[in-house]
């Protein structure tokens, strides 16, 4: 299998030789090793995507000749995963797995249950790691598209989103399945995981009377590291993406 890197600006893709500098380049040269000749491809996450052969291997420049270009579309619907934060690594384990599995926008939530707390500083740090696994992630996926990491959102903040998208709460008690949702339709498709401890009953109101279907995925009791890969698989599949 070909190895897959990304550019920093779009620009940087419009010239018959690309140019891999700072850490892309160490990633290249000194984690994956390229070699002169080896075809690779590259990306600007946002839907561009090449071909070429690599012509130079340095440890803080790796050039390569592209052979061949195209882009590739947005999907759509567009898959959002509103994340509770959990403490240790369990939500960035779901975000890891999440961007593999093809989800196109990831929004941290601070959920009244939430273990982990971001206050202002912790916020932009933990905006910074996500985006940064996401991008790792989506590079070993072989992504076109790059997902976002948005701020984090309040419930409120959550339930207003219901006006422009569909919104699909999973709660192990709920009666619906997830199954029976119909995707097809809609523009956006937000899929909410709650924390370790469960979503309260007045998120769980709240975002009900904004509109959200409230469902489960099953008869079992996923892991906030898992329930989310788990319903993007879902989705995925009754959305014809897989």
């Amino acid at each position: 299998m070909v190895l897959h890197f990304l550019v920093e600006d779009p620009a940087e893709l419009a010239g018959d030789d690309v140019v891999l500098t700072g850490a892309e380049a160490h990633h290249a040269a000194t984690v994956r090793r390229v070699r002169v000749g080896e075809s690779v491809t590259i990306g600007d996450g946002q839907g561009a995507w090449h071909t070429g052969e690599v012509t130079e291997v340095a440890p803080k420049r790796v050039a390569v000749r592209v052979t061949s270009r195209s882009t590739v579309p947005a999907a759509s619907p567009r898959l959002v995963l509103v994340q509770a934060l959990a403490k240790g690594d369990r939500d960035e384990r779901a975000i890891q797995a999440a961007t593999e599995l093809g989800v196109d926008e990831i929004v941290p939530w601070q959920a009244a249950r939430s273990v982990s707390r971001w206050d202002a500083a912790k916020a932009a740090k933990g905006v910074q790691r996500w985006a940064s696994i996401v991008r790792e992630a989506a590079k070993q996926a072989h992504r076109p598209w790059l997902p976002s990491v948005s701020d984090p959102i309040s419930t409120a903040q959550l339930a207003r989103r219901a006006d422009e998208a569909l919104i699909v709460v999973l709660e192990p008690s709920a009666d619906a399945p997830l199954t029976g949702v119909d995707l097809a339709g809609a523009r956006e498709v937000v899929l909410v995981v709650g924390p370790e401890g469960g979503i309260a009953p007045e998120e769980l109101a709240a975002l009900g009377d904004a509109g959200a279907q409230i469902v489960k995925l099953g008869d079992t009791v996923l892991r906030t590291s898992t329930a989310g890969p788990a319903a993007l698989t879902v989705a995925a599949v009754s959305l014809g993406r897989w």
